[in-house]
């Protein structure tokens, strides 16, 4: 992106209040280079009477994975979508004839699904798998959340270990590793590593003896859109054979994992695989193995659209999990998510760069106007071996978004939208019903968070997309009381561990949707409603009338309760 682009670009919400601008105006500074303040200035702004423990997490880093000034503050009912808008309209004024595609993301969106996991699965620490996402904003606020991180490369633990994370919040999710790679893990005090065949067990032995490894085991993943089972996993029936190969070669086994694929869509397969874990647990616990991992692995899905909500396969584990490893039985309880986290987080707006019109020459075909059926055809500036790759292996349907509304008298065409390579399978979508379009004009596109980012081809001349993050207040404020709410002995462990209940970290922080209206900001809401409704100005009045005003806009009980209650509403 050319430094003529960031000039131009305009990120300025035309509602955007006095103290917005300054950091709606910088909206792209972080791609000039700038940095987070200093530790010293952190510890500066920190507040005296803050106990020990606060500090020392600052110290750590644990306060530092992200700033203010890694995302675009937004409020005032400002949305990534009013945010796209802008940087499209800048994009377009732009006197350079180049100009890329880029994504805008809601990292407050990501809070969200933090918060909603912990409330679903309150026994499960979550794990980031790195892979699917690994920009540096996801990276920091996931890392701000205290989630551990699933790598299966050496960039990937260098990336994660670049921002601060301790190793002993890293797993080597990777069955089949390089021994370079093995050895850099040693090196660098990641101890969790997954296998699943004699010769890992070998190549261990030698670069890394003091590992605690994970067996990975094979699951039914037949349904799955992405099948995981074909390359990696062992059966339950040469278990017993590893097991005991590990217990010779004096490498020790700590738990199972496993992994049912992306798409799947029976909730069931999980129980059957932590039935299958139990199985192979008591045969690690037989041969003198201290089995107390249990990884989950990933495929839940990352939108509200999914077959199967999240919510469903939640439930399906709980009840697994109670029968097979019920409370207090000592087993860590982990999952790998990727999708879950990021495919909704991430909105991506494509250029179109060249159009040609197909005369369909069919006799009786025509249009009301008396002219030739047509077909047009759309060039974009990224396709199916860039950030479009889903449509090769999710087997996707990408459905766009038009920036300009069009008119409801505007004539619809038979369209079809192409990548930039020279290609025929570069298709992203064909069978579009779509108005008159030009080149130089943006689609959107929503859900596009998962195996896309720093997917640029030069096979298709592109490069990586440029990525604007936001966040609005209410989860930044969240994310800030989550830093200052855990507990102590979490960051000793040096695992990421929930609080007791995840219902308690929804309810304490008041997290309501990202991007709220103005309307449900305390301080916007109090505003709006105090003309036209008298508050009693009694001690604690006008904090309960807002929290009746939050029941009123759909939000539940528990956190309005604890609104009304907070002293920090004006």
């Amino acid at each position: 992106m050319s430094e003529q682009f960031l000039r131009q670009t305009r990120a300025v919400p035309r509602r955007a209040s006095a103290p917005q601008l300054p950091l709606l105006l910088g909206v792209l500074h972080k791609f000039r280079g700038h940095r987070r303040p200093p530790l010293a200035a952190r510890l500066a702004l920190a507040p005296a009477k803050e106990d020990g423990a606060a500090r020392q997490l600052l110290l750590q880093g644990m306060a530092g994975y992200l700033s203010e000034s890694d995302f675009v503050m937004v409020e005032e009912g400002f949305s990534t979508r009013d945010l796209l808008k802008e940087l499209t309209l800048g994009a377009s004024e732009a006197t350079t004839d180049e100009v890329a595609a880029f994504f805008v993301a809601d990292l407050g969106a990501i809070v969200r699904k933090h918060f909603c996991f912990l409330k679903c699965l309150p026994r499960v620490r979550p794990f980031y798998a790195v892979k699917c996402n690994s920009s540096p904003g996801v990276l920091k606020v996931l890392a701000q959340l205290g989630l551990g991180f699933s790598c299966a490369n050496k960039a990937e633990m260098e990336l994660v270990q670049h921002i601060g994370v301790p190793a002993s919040k890293i797993i080597y999710a990777n069955p089949c590793k390089q021994i370079a790679q093995i050895k850099y893990a040693a090196k660098h005090g990641i101890q969790l590593l997954s296998f699943d065949n004699e010769m890992e067990l070998a190549k261990v032995v030698k670069s890394h003896p003091s590992a605690k490894m994970v067996l990975c085991i094979a699951t039914d993943d037949s349904h799955s859109l992405s099948r995981l089972s074909l390359k990696f996993g062992v059966s339950l029936k040469s278990c017993r054979h590893l097991l005991e190969n590990a217990k010779k070669s004096h490498v020790e086994v700590v738990g199972v994992s496993f992994h049912i694929g992306s798409g799947c869509p029976d909730p069931q397969a999980y129980a059957q695989s932590i039935a299958d874990v139990r199985l192979v647990f008591e045969m690690g616990t037989e041969l003198g193995h201290k089995m107390h991992v249990l990884d989950l692995g990933g495929g839940f899905p990352g939108t509200e659209g999914a077959k199967v909500r999240f919510e469903e396969i939640a439930s399906v584990i709980n009840s697994a999990l109670d029968l097979y490893f019920p409370e207090g039985c000592g087993v860590d309880i982990l999952a790998e998510l990727g999708r879950y986290y990021v495919t909704s987080a991430f909105t991506v707006a494509v250029s179109i760069i060249a159009k040609k019109e197909v005369l369909l020459d069919q006799p009786g075909k025509e249009e009301e106007n008396g002219s030739t059926t047509k077909t047009v055809v759309y060039h974009l500036d990224e396709g199916v071996y860039g950030i479009f790759n889903s449509v090769l292996f999710d087997n996707i349907c990408p459905t766009p978004i038009l920036q300009k509304k069009p008119s409801t008298e505007q004539p619809l065409y038979s369209s079809s939208l192409w990548g930039p390579a020279v290609d025929g399978c570069d298709c992203v979508a064909e069978g579009l019903w779509l108005p008159q379009l030009h080149v130089g004009d943006w689609l959107v596109f929503d859900n596009m968070g998962a195996y896309t980012v720093g997917m640029g081809s030069p096979f298709g001349g592109t490069q990586a997309c440029h990525i604007t993050y936001a966040m609005s207040r209410v989860a930044w404020e969240a994310l800030r009381r989550q830093l200052m709410a855990a507990e102590q002995e979490d960051d000793a462990e040096g695992v990421c561990k929930p609080l007791s209940c995840g219902w308690e970290i929804t309810d304490t922080l008041c997290v309501g949707p990202v991007f709220t209206p103005a309307s449900i900001i305390a301080r916007g809401l109090v505003s709006q409603v105090g003309k036209a409704v008298r508050v009693k100005q009694t001690p604690g009045g006008r904090f309960r009338f807002f929290g009746q005003c939050l029941l009123e806009q759909g939000w539940p009980r528990s956190i309005a309760v604890s609104s009304a209650d907070s002293p920090g509403i004006p």
